[in-house]
Order: C-alpha cells, then sequence, then structure tokens
C-alpha cells in the first residue's frame, strides 16, 4: 500500500514540476508546429483556424522595478470616469471586504459588492459608490475598474436613501415569494451601503 501511495505521489509531483507558471509563459503567444504541420495535411487548401490567444495583444511586460503610480481606468457601461489616470492608491469594495491596491499590487480579480471606491492621489481623495462590478489588478500596476453603476457620494441625497431604504424594507417583510424577497434584499443592501457610504 505504502508503495503505491510514493508512486502516486511521485507522479502528481512530476505533473506538477512541469506545468509552466503564468511568469513563465512567453508574453507573445507561440504557433504549435505541430498542429500546423497536421493541418497543412488534411486540409492543405485551407489556412489553420486562428486560435483566441492570436487575437489577443501581448501582454504587458512586468516591470523590474515597482512604480510609483498606479495607472487606473475606472469604466462604467455609458461613460469612462477615469482613463489612464496616475494615482496613488485605489481602496475598492470587493465582496471579501475593502481592498487596498498600491503600485506593484499582485495580479487579482475581484468581484466588487455596494459600497466606496475610494481613489487617494497625494492629499486628494475622490469617492464613488459602486452598486457592483469586477477590479482587475494586472501586474504592470494598472488597475481596470468595472462598475455597473458608480456615482460621486456627494451627489448622493440623503432624503431619497432613506426613503429608499424604508421603501425596501417595507416591501422584504412583506414578500411572499423568493423572487420578491430577492429583489427586496437588493435594495435593502444597496441603500444601506449608501446611508453608510453618506455617514461616513
Amino acid at each position: 500500500m505504502f508503495r503505491q501511495a510514493s508512486r502516486l505521489l511521485a507522479r502528481t509531483t512530476a505533473s506538477r514540476r512541469s506545468r509552466a507558471f503564468s511568469s513563465d509563459v512567453p508574453a507573445t503567444p507561440a504557433q504549435d508546429s505541430n498542429f500546423i504541420e497536421s493541418w497543412t495535411k488534411v486540409v492543405p487548401n485551407l489556412d489553420p483556424p486562428k486560435t483566441p490567444s492570436s487575437f489577443m495583444a501581448p501582454r504587458p511586460a512586468t516591470p523590474s522595478s515597482i512604480p510609483t503610480k498606479l495607472t487606473v481606468n475606472f469604466v462604467l457601461p455609458y461613460a469612462s470616469e477615469l482613463s489612464g489616470k496616475e494615482v496613488d492608491m485605489v481602496i475598492v469594495p470587493a465582496t471579501t471586504g475593502q481592498m487596498g491596491v498600491l503600485p506593484g499590487h499582485v495580479p487579482t480579480i475581484a468581484e466588487l459588492k455596494p459600497g466606496i471606491l475610494s481613489v487617494h492621489e497625494g492629499n486628494d481623495v475622490t469617492k464613488y459608490f459602486l452598486s457592483s462590478g469586477f477590479a482587475l489588478i494586472h501586474a504592470n500596476s494598472v488597475a481596470d475598474i468595472i462598475a455597473v453603476e458608480a456615482v460621486p457620494v456627494d451627489r448622493l441625497d440623503p432624503a431619497l436613501v432613506q426613503k429608499g431604504l424604508a421603501d425596501f424594507t417595507q416591501k422584504l417583510s412583506s414578500a411572499t415569494t423568493d423572487l420578491e424577497k430577492a429583489e427586496a434584499q437588493i435594495g435593502v443592501d444597496v441603500h444601506s451601503a449608501m446611508n453608510s457610504a453618506i455617514a461616513g
């Protein structure tokens, strides 16, 4: 039994060693010469099909030293709030908690929940309320933040937020179907987050 376990363990560790890390993958996609050769033998009159990697731009090189600024792209479905803006730090409302992003941050993809996006540039802090979205942090100190809806926090009306929270709380208590409960719960969560954003 132990001999079988050691053989299996040796086989799995050998296969793990042969797998390349993402940092070992070349920045420019390489053509698979065996596939191209086989394709031309079978279908000589057609060009080989293109793979998804042939349509992608080469991955930007990872800088050898950590940059001093973080480049932020912040987009909504209907507008681009920030495009290539160099800042000191951003704090995003990830579903796992508030996530601070500085230059040189490890590459990450984070789902965003309703909350405050803070953009820090020197002593200036700009705050936006986000409904949801994603943050993509790249190895070259670029952060792409994609939100479904966003508004500067100073444009939120406290009276309307309180009214919306009361309405959705009442809808949640009187909901009878799962769909009504889910819709009302989303409304309560978003309005509670807006209320917290206004409070400070």
